[in-house]
């Protein structure tokens, strides 16, 4: 028998967390289901899901355990993220509890795959309306004229930046570009070769000669 964890999480002030808290602990007394530890936490849902730990609940549960939740919309900042992590602990063999969609979803009976199949279709549509939404806004943003990316010619921050005098001291000794990866660390040459080319960092070096 694995152990039941309960996530709790609100966007501002303890009082709802603690709203939370009651209504689980009461469930798990008509239930006869004993909450073994509480996941609190008080941020907004755009937060990473470190920030609103929830990769730390996925770390604490395994084959067996049980999630049990107030409700959907706790796990996640949107419905791709919240079904696609349920799907993920369904295929973990980890129970899911929902409160308020009166939902108990394991892998083991019919009941619950149909909902993981649902669950998998709602995430698709979600996917393709998000994408269908992106065009339609792109679309209608080239009709009023307006330009989309990055003006042509727009450098980017690179990872080499930080080394950039050093790349150019090495240049300067007359090092390859290979041999200079190698002696700043870096695992690929050909990174390197394409940051001193875009940034003619050759061509500038002579200019100053």
């Amino acid at each position: 028998m694995g152990k039941t964890v309960a996530y709790l999480r609100a966007s501002t002030g303890k009082q709802d967390l603690n709203n939370q808290k009651l209504e689980i602990l009461e469930f798990g007394r008509k239930k006869d289901l004993k909450i073994d530890e509480f996941i609190q936490i008080t941020v907004s849902s755009r937060m990473t899901s470190k920030q609103r730990r929830i990769d730390d609940l996925l770390e604490r549960l395994s084959g067996s355990d049980a999630l049990i939740v107030t409700e959907l919309s706790r796990l996640g900042r949107s419905t791709a993220e919240v079904l696609s992590l349920v799907n993920g602990l369904i295929d973990r063999d980890i129970r899911v509890i929902i409160i308020k969609q009166n939902l108990d979803i394991s892998k083991h009976d019919m009941s619950s795959k149909i909902i993981v199949t649902l669950f998998s279709l709602f995430g698709e549509l979600e996917r393709d309306l998000v994408s269908l939404r992106t065009k339609e806004a792109l679309a209608s943003k080239r009709k009023q004229g307006i330009r989309l990316g990055k003006p042509k010619g727009t450098i980017q921050k690179s990872k080499f930046d930080n080394d950039l005098e050093r790349i150019k001291e090495l240049l300067a000794l007359g090092l390859s570009v290979r041999k200079i990866s190698k002696v700043l660390g870096y695992s690929n040459h050909i990174g390197l070769n394409t940051y001193i080319k875009k940034r003619s960092i050759k061509e500038s070096m002579s200019n100053l000669a």
